[in-house]
């Protein structure tokens, strides 16, 4: 028994999530049939993060277990001859059997990319999200360093999830200037469901100022969704990265 790693990159666009769902195309979907084609039996992958419709991804990880004899480099080149164009694997590698994407995972790193400028762009339409100014981005990244530490999550959950806590430890949260994008990048041990998304629409908020940046430590506090902003649409996040033993300090 071997067990095989990849690295995947994706645009979601078209993808109901990562996760297999009945009648419906996702990432995983695609990724199992055509490792099926490759390895003529059926394939279970395990995927480090269960990114939603619409949210893309440069840094997943996924892994499997097979009896395939197939080198490393046959994966890589089989799975980008059959995989349709918005799927990619990018690596593929042969890890201890005791390896699991998800499991194995000490935190992942997300960026939400804001396109600032008065028109909206028809080639970034697919990965931003288009913010007309004036935006105040100092008060944002003020709002955005009270979310460093250990905190509970509550304010910035899905009612739909289905984590067993909401404790969390975020150790990066700030904007990266690259104009007319500001990527808001952010790096925990593990996220809630629509965590993220949550959190910049609710920066969004403080950019337009329609809230104090230290009212997010509050709201923070609070553990109450229903007084945070609304949950930014999905076609503006990316995961970036997943971190396998490192340190916080190390990943940031």
């Amino acid at each position: 028994m071997r067990n095989l790693r990849f690295l995947i990159e994706y645009d979601g666009s078209a993808y109901a999530g990562w996760q297999v769902q009945p009648n419906r195309p996702t990432v995983q979907g695609a990724l199992q049939a055509a490792l099926t084609r490759v390895t003529g039996a059926p394939v279970k992958l395990v995927g480090a993060a269960r990114t939603d419709a619409g949210v893309h991804a440069v840094g997943q990880v996924a892994n499997f277990r097979t009896e395939s004899p197939h080198p490393c480099r046959t994966f890589h080149r089989a799975l980008n001859a059959l995989l349709p164009r918005d799927i990619v694997v990018r690596e593929a590698a042969e890890v201890p059997l005791t390896f699991d994407a998800r499991r194995s995972a000490s935190g992942k790193t997300y960026r939400y990319t804001l396109l600032i400028r008065a028109d909206p762009s028809p080639l970034h339409r697919h990965w931003t999200l288009h913010v007309p100014p004036p935006l105040d981005l100092t008060a944002m990244g003020e709002a955005a360093a009270v979310l460093l530490g250990r905190h509970d999550f509550s304010a910035f959950r899905s009612s739909a999830c289905e984590a067993s806590h909401p404790v969390r430890t975020v150790w990066e949260a700030r904007f990266v200037e690259d104009p007319p994008l500001w990527h808001f990048v952010i790096s925990a041990e593990a996220f809630l469901q629509h965590m993220v998304r949550t959190i910049v629409g609710t920066l969004l908020q403080v950019g337009r100022g329609r809230r104090p940046p230290e009212e997010v430590a509050a709201l923070l506090a609070s553990r109450n969704r229903a007084r945070a902003g609304p949950t930014a649409p999905p076609h503006g996040l990316c995961l970036e990265k997943v971190h396998y033993g490192e340190r916080a300090q190390d990943a940031a």
